[in-house]
Formats: structure tokens, C-alpha cells, sequence
């Protein structure tokens, strides 16, 4: 197998190395700015999508994922003793499926941190697992008036403060 790759129209092959010399001298704001362009672009392209009987507004659904790594290839993203891992944190926004935020962090970085980097849009809702309980910063989502639903871990220990009355012909 050859160790280079073809472009259409050209006659001559690309080696691997020029296109790694070419991204290494790109400064990678670069292409965060053109995420955040097409982004942008599919969101308005779903934005009047159906999505639920009276459900008007964002959900998003926060989650991460832990990407294993070689350990020769990758010694900055030190996870354990033997294991190498980066974290990618995604921001789904479901009308669509389409990322609205990602950031990528080693593997030490608890989950919770990332709620630091979100920008709350007011009035959507947050969909988020158990490992994202932080009462201070969900107050941050609340206080800029966005919603979360999240799971409750199996120790929460919680009081009713209030009721409002629920009209349960409606299936709430």
C-alpha cells in the first residue's frame, strides 16, 4: 500500500508529510473558527424542525466520552500509570443532532468542569447524567435562565420546598 494520497484533478501524489507539515504550520483556531461557522449554518437549517408536541425550545444533551490512546504516541495525556486517555465533551443540540460545543481535555478532567464553558442559552433546557450534579454551577444555568434535568445519584438527599398545583389531565 502506498503511502500517499491522491487529489482529484492532480497527476501527482501528496505525501503524508506535506499535508503534516502544511496543518502543523496552521494555526488550530483556524479550523475552530470554521466549526463555529458551519455550526452556526446547520443550526439554522434545523432550527423549525419538529421535535415534540409543544416543545419549542433548545434541548440540548451534555455527555463525554474517553478516548483510549497509545502510550509511545501520546505522553501528555497522562491518565493513569500505564494509560493514556482525552476526554471529548460534546454539547448535543438535538433538534438536528448537531455539536454545539466540543472541547477535548486529558483525561483528568472531571466532567462537572466543563459546565464552566458552556454559554447558557436562555430558556433550553440541558439534558445531563448524574456525573454532572454541582449544585453551584447548575445555579449558574438556573440564574441564566436556562433548565436542567438531571439524574440523581443513589446518596441525594433532597426535601420538597414547594408544590404548584398540576392539572393531570394534561399527563404531567
Amino acid at each position: 500500500m502506498q503511502n500517499t494520497l491522491y487529489h482529484r484533478g492532480m497527476r501527482d501524489t501528496i505525501a503524508r508529510s506535506t499535508l503534516a507539515d502544511a496543518n502543523e504550520k496552521r494555526d488550530w483556531r483556524i479550523y475552530q473558527d470554521f466549526a463555529h461557522i458551519l455550526i452556526h449554518h446547520a443550526r439554522e437549517l434545523y432550527r423549525k424542525d419538529y421535535f415534540g408536541d409543544a416543545l419549542h425550545e433548545t434541548v440540548y444533551a451534555l455527555d463525554s466520552t474517553t478516548i483510549d490512546l497509545c502510550l509511545a504516541q501520546f505522553p501528555w495525556a497522562k491518565f493513569r500509570t500505564h494509560k493514556e486517555v482525552v476526554k471529548m465533551h460534546t454539547l448535543l443540540d438535538l433538534r438536528g443532532n448537531i455539536p454545539s460545543f466540543i472541547a477535548i481535555t486529558d483525561g483528568k478532567v472531571h466532567d462537572v468542569n466543563i459546565l464552566d464553558f458552556l454559554m447558557i442559552d436562555p430558556g433550553s433546557f440541558y439534558i445531563m447524567d448524574r456525573g454532572y450534579i454541582e449544585f453551584e454551577r447548575l445555579f449558574h444555568i438556573h440564574q441564566s435562565q436556562g433548565f436542567f434535568v438531571i439524574g440523581a445519584k443513589l446518596n441525594l438527599s433532597f426535601k420538597r420546598r414547594y408544590s404548584h398545583p398540576v392539572d393531570k389531565s394534561t399527563g404531567v
